[in-house]
């Protein structure tokens, strides 16, 4: 017996909020488990959101949660993860060539298993991102080990009682970061695995600092 490995075409669902005269362009990823919409009310709590133009991205893996019928999504698994890579950055490319204004700083976010996608989109794009905002989860380790990478700007959020992006990850990324010329900026939060708005304001103002209006 063999394995393919195929290509085909998919369609995948973004969200996009757009500012009248914007000066920024936001790109969201969403958690495990959880969609655009999720992602979105996040974007739009942030402070200041308002002058920029906002996108949600949704996993291209979507199931039911549970027996319900509430749409989630994923971004990948273990499994042919290369590919699933691939197809995920040049989705992403997809996406900020769709929906973001071309002429101003575009930032990306990721919460949990969508700060992985937020530091593969922004590093790895045609279009590079002017910051990376990543919220309960790490630097994708491939990305650390590639010396052609370059790293804008990151903010690393972490809750003081998350039990998945522990201190550890927190203290390797630092680490991770910093060995290749970018020293993080760290935010820690009393909550948990969760964005709360202590982050959403952290976020606001790193976003703010790096495309002032």
């Amino acid at each position: 017996m063999k394995t393919l490995n195929l290509a085909t075409t998919i369609h995948g669902r973004v969200l996009v909020r757009e500012a009248a005269d914007p000066i920024a362009a936001v790109v969201g990823s969403h958690g495990y488990m959880e969609s655009a919409e999720i992602q979105m009310a996040r974007l739009e709590a942030l402070p200041g959101s308002e002058r920029w133009t906002l996108i949600a991205v949704q996993g291209l893996h979507r199931f039911y949660r549970g027996r319900t019928q509430d749409v989630i999504a994923g971004w990948m698994t273990r499994q042919d993860r290369d590919d699933m890579i691939a197809d995920n950055i040049a989705y992403a490319e997809r996406v900020v060539e769709s929906a973001a204004p071309p002429d101003v700083p575009l930032f990306t976010t990721g919460f949990s298993q969508g700060a992985a996608m937020a530091f593969r989109a922004g590093v790895r794009g045609r279009r590079r991102a002017g910051g990376i905002i990543a919220v309960g989860g790490d630097v994708p380790p491939e990305l650390l080990a590639d010396s052609s990478v370059e790293f804008p700007a990151v903010l690393l959020a972490k809750g003081e009682m998350d039990e998945w992006y522990t201190v550890e990850k927190l203290n390797a990324d630092v680490a991770g970061l910093s060995a290749r010329g970018q020293q993080p900026l760290v935010f820690l939060h009393p909550g948990g695995h969760d964005w709360t708005a202590d982050v959403a304001d952290a976020a606001a103002r790193f976003i703010q600092n790096l495309a002032p209006a």
